[in-house]
């Protein structure tokens, strides 16, 4: 009898021993999974142990084995969006996750434009936010915040929840993400998830692997365990930190909201962002995710830089690296904020702006809206006709405006280099622009200050970029 007892308590010792399978916070309660794709799902167990998964909308079970860390993963079959739905999972003690839904994830990345709430920073409001957030209920939203965090040693996880759009989880979240899925999920009538990966004044060195940023040596890239002078503007800290635990997670694409922090290297910006983005859609594996992205909206920096700086640091330059990015970025489209910028604040106050215009680039090119325009105008080419340049653009089939004000920001210069205000004729598509101090121009700028208000117009209601046609 005692040796029976003995066994009993032993066994009894073993099964508390077992560990229960764990899962990272982007698996729980109300999360919301790419519709009609082969999600990856993972996890941790016992070494070796057997994972079953089963979800309702299929009852099928998937099955795998941890390896010898513990660590899992395997593909789901989703179906089109709908729920809510179960999903079991099991080594054998089971767990089940409820309230899941199947619909379209965005991952919503950047600095502080981006992390912004809807209820503004100190000071610092969003325009007509507050009975946006009062009526913002939908538990067709959901939404999630990877925490900052900065490191040196990529990271499994990160401690935050999933949460239905209410009040209380809107009010914190993304103003720029928020408004981008609210338009989204009203226009697809299906549900959607947003995954916001942001810290505010951080570098785009911050966001690649340490792999990738080893080529870019005027910054050091830290090794496991090194200090981490500034948090949000080393490299390869953020990426390992907040990106690589929400790596490979199902996702629908990408918006990205950043750049000011850069303003002072445009040439490298030119370099890093694309080659950023290639590396994230390589991580992923899913091919060339859609990547829409929004222009730095004009802002005094000379608050942040010596008046003889001024010039070399104009942020106009990032604006234009930004601006070429959009063709060296596959799938990829950028909402214009020439209209939005405060000279005295770098964070906009009107973010529905920023973030409908991704919005109308996703039900464009992404799903298939048509009939309706999603792109700025943008710069095309010139004609010099004598003293006369008639610059041309992209985009514009039903014709440029102002909406009845001025005109101005156009500058053009001649073989010394030298800019002038131009005299300013605006016709149905293009632009004709005149100095008296130019008598031969060969060069127009557009709205090319840190701080500018952009006044030229599609007729659609999106303003032109800034631009250059010169590469002095």
């Amino acid at each position: 009898m005692k040796r029976n007892v003995l066994m009993i308590l032993l066994l009894a010792g073993v099964f508390q021993l077992r560990a229960e399978v764990k899962m990272p916070a982007l698996f729980a309660n109300n999360a919301i999974l790419q519709q009609k794709s082969e999600v990856a799902m993972w996890g941790w167990a016992d070494a070796k142990a057997t994972v079953e998964v089963t979800p309702s909308w299929n009852n099928k079970t998937y099955t795998t084995k941890a390896d010898k860390d513990g660590k899992w993963k395997l593909q789901l079959e989703t179906p089109e969006a709908g729920g809510p739905f179960e999903i079991k999972i099991s080594d054998g003690t089971e767990m089940v996750l409820q309230n899941i839904l199947i619909g379209e994830v965005w991952l919503c990345t950047g600095q502080s434009n981006m992390e912004m709430p809807m209820k503004g920073f100190p000071g610092q409001p969003v325009v007509g936010s507050n009975m946006d957030i009062l009526k913002s209920t939908n538990d067709q939203i959901r939404l999630i915040t990877v925490p900052r965090s900065s490191q040196t040693v990529a990271q499994d996880n990160f401690d935050a929840k999933w949460k239905e759009a209410d009040p209380a989880a809107v009010r914190n979240f993304s103003a720029t993400g928020y408004y981008f899925g609210r338009m989204l999920q009203e226009m697809l009538g299906v549900p959607v998830g947003l995954i916001e990966v942001s810290y505010g004044g951080s570098c785009i060195q911050a966001w690649m692997s340490p792999k990738t940023s080893v080529s870019f040596e005027d910054k050091q890239v830290p090794a496991p365990g090194d200090s981490i002078p500034v948090p949000n503007r080393t490299p390869t800290v953020l990426f390992n930190g907040m990106l690589y635990p929400v790596i490979g997670y199902g996702i629908a694409g990408c918006i990205w909201y950043q750049g000011e922090t850069n303003y002072i290297e445009p040439d490298r910006y030119e370099e890093l962002f694309p080659t950023m983005v290639a590396e994230w859609r390589s991580l992923w594996g899913i091919g060339d995710f859609p990547f829409y992205y929004c222009q730095i909206a004009p802002f005094d920096y000379s608050v942040f830089t010596p008046k003889e700086y001024h010039e070399k640091y104009n942020s106009a330059y990032l604006r234009d690296a930004q601006r070429k990015a959009e063709a060296k970025i596959p799938n990829s489209g950028m909402a214009v904020l020439m209209d939005v910028g405060e000279k005295t604040s770098i964070h906009p106050m009107h973010k529905q702006e920023g973030g409908e215009r991704l919005a109308l680039w996703a039900l464009a090119k992404t799903y298939g809206f048509r009939d309706f325009a999603y792109k700025s105008p943008s710069y095309n080419t010139f004609e010099i006709k004598g003293s006369q340049l008639i610059v041309s653009f992209n985009d514009a089939s039903n014709g440029l405006t102002t909406y009845g004000k001025e005109l101005t920001g156009f500058q053009i210069a001649g073989d010394d280099k030298v800019f002038y205000p131009a005299e300013v004729f605006l016709r149905s598509k293009s632009v004709v622009l005149s100095s008296p101090r130019v008598e031969k121009p060969v060069a127009v700028r557009y709205a090319f200050d840190d701080f500018t208000v952009g006044t030229l117009y599609g007729t659609n209601g999106l303003p032109v970029s800034s631009f250059r046609s010169d590469d002095w």
